[in-house]
């Protein structure tokens, strides 16, 4: 993953985002500040982080798993709370592969000679 990720280098590259889609990148911005404010909000910060940070781990996102499990521990989340939450993404990545692989079953059934419409 560190192969293509630059902490600092990337970052400029939101210029393009700022130059041709200013209204996107601040409407983006406000609706990212809103959904992770530290206050208000009825799942506490460093949970809110630890689901992103979950969610980054099963979409791939190497740039949300470094920002958000930095975020997680400044919110007070304990290596161990980042351990389970990669677990939890894990157990719904395989499952989503355990239910999708029913979908090859379904899919070939419907091919074969003995399906009938």
């Amino acid at each position: 993953m560190t192969d293509f990720l630059d902490r600092e280098h990337d970052k400029t590259y939101t210029a393009v985002y700022k130059r041709e889609t200013p209204d996107i990148l601040a409407a983006f911005a406000q609706f990212d500040g809103a959904v992770f404010q530290a206050e208000n909000r009825a799942i506490p910060l460093k949970f809110r982080e630890l689901i992103a940070v979950a969610v980054g781990i099963t979409t791939q996102c190497v740039y949300c798993i470094d920002a958000h499990s930095q975020r997680a521990v400044q919110a007070g989340a304990t290596e161990a709370e980042l351990a389970e939450a990669a677990w939890v993404a894990t157990a719904i990545r395989a499952g989503g592969g355990f239910a999708h692989g029913r979908l090859g079953f379904k899919f070939g059934s419907e091919a074969s000679p003995a399906h009938t419409h």
